[in-house]
């Protein structure tokens, strides 16, 4: 039983670092686009009896995911063992709930799609909401970005750690981190008039002269973030950080960031930087999912991987 290694055009410099900390190289994935647009990925490699991981976050355009589609199509009718879709980032999990009238539930669609492909497996990251997991009748290996974000708080080594959340959703996340580092907790409240627009925020805990880290699964337009780090500090924090699983990064984001009160974002590679900025730091989630994928191989356990505390 062997082990292939392939990824779509959105995620191959991931996929890359992961197929070289498991110790092997990429399989070679070609892709044929036509005059109008349409694509057809092939797979250039046998995957007759083998266990294939195919790498490709969905975040927008939807052409990314139809791509991981297509990789799954092509690895099922080439004969695969078993196929394992590796999504470092799950797009359209913000939709999963009707949360008015007459609206798709865009994750459960994912979900359907992904099993019609034909997937056996699937390995994600900081899923935007935990029960977007039941929508699959696959098992799921949940991975969370906090195994390597409480390494990077833990250096700060700082006496007067608060965590944040930097809204309601977020909170039972952030006291998981608060409890793991023994250290205070703050909440901001925030309503929105309409999606990726704050109407005010509100602070709940003590931050004033505290080393304030904000803690969340995505930054988008970065508007909720950057407000938060500037109402912290006028509530007298310290210094403000924020640790963000995927960045989305999308619209004013990085002029939001580069003017806002924080000291420093960190994010990982789940999704590629389209700029550089002084204030953003990204670590890589390469051997994380190297290791999990090399402990699923093996059959070993990676509950470790699953939880903060």
């Amino acid at each position: 039983m062997g082990v292939k290694i392939f990824a779509g055009r959105a995620s191959e410099n991931l996929a890359k670092h992961i197929a070289h900390a498991y110790g092997q190289s990429l399989g070679s994935v070609k892709v044929n686009v036509f005059s109008d647009g349409e694509f057809q990925p092939s797979l250039e490699e046998t995957v007759r009896g083998q266990d294939v991981f195919i790498v490709q976050s969905t975040m927008p355009p939807a052409e990314n995911l139809f791509e991981l589609l297509l990789l799954i199509d092509a690895a099922k009718r080439a004969s695969a063992r078993k196929i394992i879709a590796v999504i470092p980032y799950f797009g359209f999990a913000r939709q999963d709930r009707k949360d008015k009238p007459r609206v798709a539930i865009g994750a459960k669609l994912s979900a359907n799609m992904l099993i019609a492909a034909g997937i056996d497996r699937i390995m994600t990251m900081d899923l935007h909401a935990d029960q977007i997991q039941g929508f699959f009748e696959v098992p799921v290996d949940h991975l969370y970005a906090s195994t390597l974000f409480l390494k990077e708080i833990d250096a700060f080594n700082s006496e007067n750690l608060v965590i944040a959340a930097p809204d309601v959703g977020g909170a039972k996340r952030a006291n998981s981190y608060s409890k793991r580092l023994n250290c205070g907790l703050a909440l901001c409240h925030k309503h929105r008039k309409k999606a990726n627009e704050i109407a005010e925020m509100t602070v709940i805990g003590e931050v004033s002269g505290k080393d304030v880290v904000i803690i969340d699964d995505m930054c988008d337009t970065a508007g909720t973030l950057t407000t938060a780090a500037d109402l912290l500090i006028g509530k007298g924090a310290k210094s403000v950080r924020a640790f963000c699983t995927h960045a989305v990064l999308s619209g004013p984001a990085y002029e939001r960031i580069n003017n806002s009160n924080l000291t420093e974002l960190i994010v990982t590679d789940t999704i590629p930087m389209t700029q550089t900025s002084d204030k953003i730091r990204v670590i890589t989630v390469a051997d994380l999912f190297s290791d999990v994928i090399n402990k699923l191989i093996k059959n070993e356990s990676i509950s470790s991987h699953f939880v903060i505390s």
